[in-house]
């Protein structure tokens, strides 16, 4: 297997796993992180999503051990249309997914808060280009967050290459969840 990037070992030690935790990534991909997820997971799963069907594949094939195992799920649909029926998630996170980061993201936020179990987080992580850039993005993602009944609990930046890497936390706030 191919050696996981800086950045997802960064975005996979900021989610603070426990064995037992219910995870969602937003865009799989091919699958990286969920491998990396899964090695932390004792009773807990993930669930994987991307709105490809080539990802789709190439991660359940590159994590068909945990597949097996029930520990790993991959779903084929866009995070706008998804219905989680009654799964809650302690965990959810985007790398660099951009339905969170460009345009209105309500309804993705909306999906995201009704599967979000109470006291679960919301992990979004990006590398721009530039500091002047990741600090208009926290900016942006901040305000769309706060709209959609989110409240911004923890941003952390580090220094990775070829560019620094962001991490903004955020939790459902109270009245959103009446």
């Amino acid at each position: 297997m191919a050696r996981a990037s800086e950045r997802l070992l960064y975005a996979v030690d900021l989610l603070d796993l426990r064995p037992d935790d219910r995870v969602l990534e937003l865009g799989c991909g091919h699958g990286v992180a969920v491998s990396l997820v899964c090695q932390r997971l004792d009773g807990g799963r993930i669930t994987a999503i991307d709105r490809s069907g080539k990802m789709i594949a190439a991660a359940r094939k590159r994590n068909a051990a945990a597949v097996e195992a029930g520990t790993a799920t991959f779903l084929e649909v866009s995070l706008r249309s998804a219905d989680f029926g009654d799964a809650r998630f302690d965990k959810v996170f985007g790398i660099h997914f951009p339905p969170l980061l460009r345009g209105e993201p309500a309804r993705e936020l909306s999906v995201i808060r009704s599967c979000l179990a109470p006291g679960g987080t919301l992990h979004v992580i990006f590398q721009p280009f530039t500091a002047e850039q990741a600090r208009g993005t926290v900016e942006r993602l901040g305000s769309g967050l706060d709209a959609n009944g989110f409240r911004v609990e923890r941003v952390d930046r580090r220094a990775a290459s070829p560019a620094p890497v962001v991490s903004v936390a955020a939790s459902v706030t109270p009245r959103a969840y009446w």
